[in-house]
């Protein structure tokens, strides 16, 4: 039974270092802040009502230091959107290239009519893309 605890206590003790010692693998958010959104695309311009379609959006991010944070999804009204992407910033050390990222949202219309998407691509520029529910 003495032979159990000690095996027990040093493994648990053990997975206890392994973990605090994974803590420098990951780096801080520093900030957050607006990406414009390059392209868009949509899989299919006319769909079902409940039917479910990804709409993919591609920034182009700075250096790998970072990365996509989320949407903002706006309901204008009943069939207009507006979407806006925000990146995270990082200090540690990571690639300065750029590159593309890709995103998407889970579209499903709930009623029947010509929905309209406005994806923000900078300053007062936006790609605008609509889709028809039957």
């Amino acid at each position: 039974m003495k032979t159990f605890l000690n095996i027990g206590f040093s493994t648990l003790l053990l997975g206890l270092v392994v973990v605090s010692c994974n803590d420098d693998d990951y780096q801080t958010i520093e900030s957050i802040a607006k990406i414009k959104i390059d392209s868009v695309k949509v899989m299919k311009d006319t769909m079902s009502i409940f039917s479910i379609q990804s709409i993919k959006t591609y920034s182009t991010y700075p250096s790998h230091c970072d990365g996509f944070y989320g949407y903002d999804y706006i309901y204008e009204d009943d069939l207009e959107r507006t979407v806006t992407t925000y990146k995270y910033m990082t200090s540690g050390p990571c690639q300065q290239s750029s590159y593309v990222g890709t995103n998407q949202i889970k579209f499903s219309p709930q009623q029947k009519g010509t929905y309209t998407f406005r994806f923000w691509n900078g300053g007062k520029n936006w790609i605008t893309k609509t889709i028809v529910a039957e």
